[in-house]
């Protein structure tokens, strides 16, 4: 088995991971017009979801796939969260010349890695 089909989405959660996909998914706020070299915005925040020792996100991984780009993707960030002291929510700044896929992944220490993606267009 491949890591890619350990790693969690709405789309392909069954059984009882279907009932943890809104709260371990990784919301992306990203705007919706972006120009092409200017320094814009990304939101990424996992939850509402506990912050505990025993249960909670501990990483946040962000790539992005850049359209023509041979070898994808690019490794944007790793977050590692400490529990009780640090809530998922990150903010990164990112400039683009091409039209790319942001993909994210939460990690729960219970609940295992979790994926979302948005598509990012150069207007």
């Amino acid at each position: 088995m491949s890591l890619g089909e350990l790693i969690y989405t709405p789309e392909k959660a069954t059984g009882e991971a279907i009932t943890k996909a809104e709260s371990h998914t990784p919301k992306i706020e990203a705007p919706t017009e972006i120009r092409k070299d200017q320094p814009f915005t990304i939101k990424i925040s996992v939850g509402p979801h506990p912050n505990k020792l025993e249960h909670s996100i501990r990483k946040i991984e962000a790539y992005l796939s850049e359209e023509e780009r041979k070898f994808n993707p690019i490794h944007l960030t790793t977050i590692t969260l400490t529990p009780h002291y640090t809530e998922p929510n990150i903010t990164i700044t990112l400039k683009l010349r091409k039209n790319s896929t942001l993909h994210v992944l939460a990690y729960c220490n219970l609940h295992g890695i979790w994926e979302a993606k948005k598509k990012l267009k150069i207007k």
